[in-house]
């Protein structure tokens, strides 16, 4: 038997419809901040990942997936979605032709080689967006709140935003100095990873996870220690602005990120759920100023963030927030050989109005028929049989109710509307009511 690959999963109808909620509230948040959706592929050319994400981190060194296509070109499937959307804005010069910043968002697949363990999959999803183009510290305060707001609206209330800066050029000169200065005697007593860290990028030794109780690393100078006067104001107007729009933060001196293009503005946002583990960071992000230049762009400073969708599913379960059921508006039960042709066509007619409708295909008896209606989660019960199709009507059953009513086939359309509208009645005045509601 063929199986999965191994760091992958499928995704089964009834968790679909849990995902797509997640979508939906994903656009309806992104719609109120005003970012739009882009789609970039999920291959791209393997030095936009060398040159952007970082020659030294771990995801270029350990976890790409790279090879080699039939016409000899180097390519990687998309290990974190921004230098895709920063190639994508410098190709099509979006830059020149919509006001900056650039208000992006993206959903979609991600593929990283790393062990596969809970909430953490060779393929995995992100939600990210990127507003591209302005250096106002404005910008990075608005993008952690965008952030929060989408957990609220998730139902994840309980959260810590975590804030730090790692300053500009010349704060990360001076940070990597002493930070070198520091841990170079002691070297023998990180990890072997932090141990070649230190000389490609120490910064990252404060994001190492097997040295996270290191008290060495908690001893260590901070990134704040060594910001420049820009730098240091830059920071201060992003904790004034939260601040100011009353979202609750902690400024977390040792957090960095893994990727080497950021600056300034670091973030994460973790959840207070008990269970979620070493998997409670639901979402990372920070600015970005001298990526667009990285890859052969103009000078576009930018700020993003990403969440993993499977995180932000399992921290939902643990909190135990309702999916709404599937459910169908009409099952549509056919008797006999004779009514089958104008019952596909009261299906599609109905359809057609929005009306979401099914039917059996297996020809079952009429108790199988009902059977399979109900793991449907029907509104109605349809039945169309020969006297019926003589009758120009249908029988008409209401599940909630358990009434019956012969309706006519000019008719049918109407009386569904009515009786679903009734079941959830309008809020107010609206222009498509009668009257007040």
């Amino acid at each position: 038997m063929i199986t999965k690959i191994k760091g992958t999963q499928d995704i089964m109808p009834e968790e679909c419809v849990k995902w797509q909620e997640v979508e939906q509230i994903i656009r309806q948040v992104s719609r109120l901040y005003n970012f739009s959706e882009i789609r970039t592929p999920i291959f791209e050319a393997t030095e936009i990942y060398h040159r952007g994400t970082g020659e030294g981190t771990d995801i270029v060194k350990k976890e790409t997936y790279d090879f080699l296509d039939r016409g000899e070109r180097q390519i990687t499937l998309r290990p974190e979605g921004t230098p895709g959307i920063v190639r994508s804005i410098i190709e099509n010069k979006l830059y020149t032709t919509s006001p900056l910043p650039l208000k992006l968002f993206y959903v979609g697949p991600m593929f990283r080689y790393e062990r596969p363990q809970k909430g953490r999959q060779r393929q995995f999803h992100q939600f990210g967006a990127e507003a591209i183009g302005s250096a106002d510290p404005m910008l990075d305060a608005e993008m952690i709140a965008y952030a929060a707001t989408f957990l609220a609206a998730l139902g994840l209330h309980s959260v810590l935003v975590k804030v730090n800066s790692i300053g500009d050029r010349d704060s990360q000169v001076a940070y990597a100095k002493a930070l070198k200065d520091f841990l170079y005697p002691e070297k023998e007593h990180l990890c072997p990873d932090c141990q070649r860290r230190l000389d490609s990028n120490p910064m990252r030794v404060l994001d190492c996870k097997v040295d996270i109780d290191n008290p060495l690393l908690k001893n260590a100078p901070k990134p704040l220690d060594f910001l420049s006067e820009a730098a240091q104001a830059h920071f201060n107007s992003v904790l004034d602005y939260l601040k100011a729009m009353g979202v609750a933060h902690k400024v977390e001196p040792n957090l960095v990120r893994g990727l080497d293009y950021y600056t300034h503005t670091v973030f994460e946002l973790e959840a207070d759920i008990p269970g979620m583990g070493a998997q409670s960071t639901l979402c990372g992000g920070g600015r970005y100023d001298r990526l667009s230049e990285t890859l052969d762009g103009p000078n576009l400073p930018s700020v993003g963030f990403a969440f993993g969708l499977e995180r932000l599913l399992i921290a939902r379960d643990k909190i135990n927030i309702e999916t709404q059921a599937a459910f169908i508006h009409a099952f549509l039960i056919v008797l006999g050989e004779k009514p089958k042709a104008r019952a596909m066509a009261i299906a599609r007619s109905l359809r057609h109005g929005g009306i979401v409708t099914d039917m059996d295909f297996q020809d079952r008896s009429l108790k199988g028929k009902f059977k399979q209606g109900e793991r449907l989660n029907p509104y109605f019960y349809l039945i169309f049989g020969e006297d019926e199709l003589n009758e120009e009507s249908i029988m008409v059953k209401q599940v909630k109710t358990g009434t019956q009513e012969k309706v006519s086939l000019d008719q049918l359309y109407r009386y569904l509307v009515d009786c679903l509208r009734a079941e959830t009645p309008c809020s107010g005045h609206c222009e498509n009511c009668e009257s007040d509601c």
